[in-house]
């Protein structure tokens, strides 16, 4: 009994001690770093919102359109999620500056950090 106790009670310690170490993990399961600011990721895992979607349309057809602005302060990298047809691929977007991504199939899921 003693020893289940013991391992118990170390593994628990452990557990703490890599929790502490490693930083607490914030509501949305991401761990905080510590950078505050457009480049820190939001719950869903999504692009924060200084980067715009100025326009998002599902084609009834099928297709997307989806117009996105860096507001920023800085360089991002973004990659739009389209579900039934490919990514995007990670598209670097400077300060103030739009980007136009249009497909012929899917529908629009998600803009991400990439």
């Amino acid at each position: 009994m003693t020893r289940t106790t013991s391992f118990v009670a170390t593994t628990a310690a452990a557990a703490a001690l890599t929790l502490g170490l490693a930083g607490g993990a914030t509501a949305a399961g991401q761990h905080d770093t510590g950078h505050a600011g457009a480049a820190r990721i939001t719950a869903a895992g999504t692009a924060p919102a200084c980067i715009e979607r100025t326009s998002v349309q599902n084609n009834p057809d099928g297709g997307v359109r989806v117009y996105l602005r860096n507001f920023c302060g800085k360089t991002m990298r973004v990659k739009v999620i389209v579900k039934y047809w490919p990514d995007s691929g990670c598209k670097s977007m400077p300060n103030h500056t739009g980007w136009l991504f249009q497909t012929v199939g899917g529908r629009y899921d998600r803009t991400v950090v990439c």
